[in-house]
């Protein structure tokens, strides 16, 4: 096979049309932070989450990748790794959610013996353990991100096989640092918000939508990349695989997510159920029922069918739905804190949303221009050539 690494000439428009929409991203928040804070603080961590949930779950794919030692992934890869080198860049949307914190998290501006019930998780609850722990899971994520990247790229010019294997141990050793890392990030960005309520699925509940948007979002850049000359060498079979990992995910998603509803309806504990109570109110409930509908209802008899699985344009419709689905299902979450009446859609919420967004896409689509798209050295790279299923 002939190296293929990707020409910024290709992304002559996109570069504009994401470094235009960036900049007036960016404008509409400065001016947002100066007229209403506390809306720009919900809405910048309801786009943060969003994007970082697409970039933790390609890590994850990758993680499993090489933990397994999948065949058929090899020649998609290198878009994962991309993706998920971005989470660094991730770090930097923190950094005005933990300056906003007081705006966020009702916990945090209440002083000992207010409440007692926070005063009974303070050893957790409080400013200084907060930034750490929000700095550690950061510095696992991206060091493990970065690492299988740098080991990857590294076997395209030694082509030695000892990289899949260093790979491999540190993907087994990263699965339960990423599991927690995600988790306990959930906990303390989205769970803090109302830091009454708990849920012990919870941290599965965001994974399970962060692995199907990531893989739905694999999809598009696949498809894409394909229609400007590159990865041909990409199958329906790859596309029928990557199909069947979107329907796992998309019945996990609606598994957990009714799993936690059922459990906290029978319990009918006042300290669980605030959560959905909250979010059944008005014009939340209707937005609930839609993301429902439209997260598993829509998306799972479709792609029950091998005919679409193996069509790229179909399987794109379905993906680019996903990934819409995840964005509605972080605004349900974080949104009905700040607006507890129903829901009121804010310009901040499109301009955060573009801020981050084109940032996220201008570094990766630069990050493909650095690399080979497809690890040639693989010695997995035979058979996912190959593939047949």
């Amino acid at each position: 096979m002939q190296p293929e690494v990707f020409d910024s000439k290709h992304a002559g428009i996109p570069y504009l049309i994401l470094a235009a929409t960036g900049v007036a991203g960016i404008v509409g928040c400065v001016i947002g932070a100066m007229m209403d804070g506390r809306q720009l603080a919900f809405s910048w961590l309801f786009a943060f989450i969003y994007f970082f949930t697409l970039c933790a779950g390609c890590l994850f794919w990758i993680l499993v990748h090489h933990a397994t030692d999948a065949a058929w992934s090899v020649l998609v890869r290198r878009v994962l790794e991309n993706v998920a080198s971005l989470i660094p860049v991730c770090f930097l949307g923190i950094i005005p959610v933990l300056i906003y914190a007081p705006f966020l998290f009702h916990w945090w501006n209440l002083a000992p013996g207010e409440d007692p019930l926070l005063d009974a998780k303070r050893g957790y609850l409080n400013h200084t353990f907060f930034i750490v722990r929000t700095l550690l899971y950061f510095f696992i994520l991206s060091g493990v991100a970065l690492v299988l990247k740098r080991l990857s790229t590294r076997q395209d010019g030694d082509g030695n096989t000892w990289n899949s294997v260093y790979m491999r141990k540190i993907a087994v050793a990263g699965i339960p640092l990423f599991a927690l890392s995600l988790t306990f990030g959930a906990f303390d960005w989205l769970m803090g918000l109302d830091y009454h309520w708990f849920s012990t699925m919870w941290g599965v509940y965001i994974f399970a939508g962060a692995a199907g948007s990531s893989m739905s979002l694999l999809v598009l850049l696949v498809t894409g990349l394909r229609r400007k000359g590159y990865l041909s060498c990409v199958t329906m079979e790859h596309y029928h695989i990557m199909g069947k990992l979107m329907l796992a995910f998309c019945v996990f998603w609606a598994y957990i997510g009714f799993s936690q509803y059922m459990l906290i309806w029978y319990a009918d504990m006042p300290e669980e159920t605030s959560y959905f109570l909250r979010r059944n109110v008005a014009s939340w409930n209707a937005l609930s029922i839609f993301l429902v509908c439209g997260r598993f209802f829509i998306p799972f008899p479709l792609l029950l069918l091998q005919g679409l699985k193996k069509n790229p344009k179909h399987l794109c419709m379905v993906a680019g739905w996903i990934v819409f689905m995840q964005a509605v299902d972080m605004y349900i979450i974080v949104m009905p804190m700040l607006h507890q009446r129903g829901f009121r859609p804010h310009i901040l919420d499109l301009c955060t949303l573009a801020a981050i967004g084109s940032v996220l896409g201008l570094l990766f689509l630069k990050g493909l221009g650095k690399y080979n798209l497809i690890p040639l050295r693989d010695p997995r790279l035979k058979e996912s050539l190959e593939l047949t299923n």
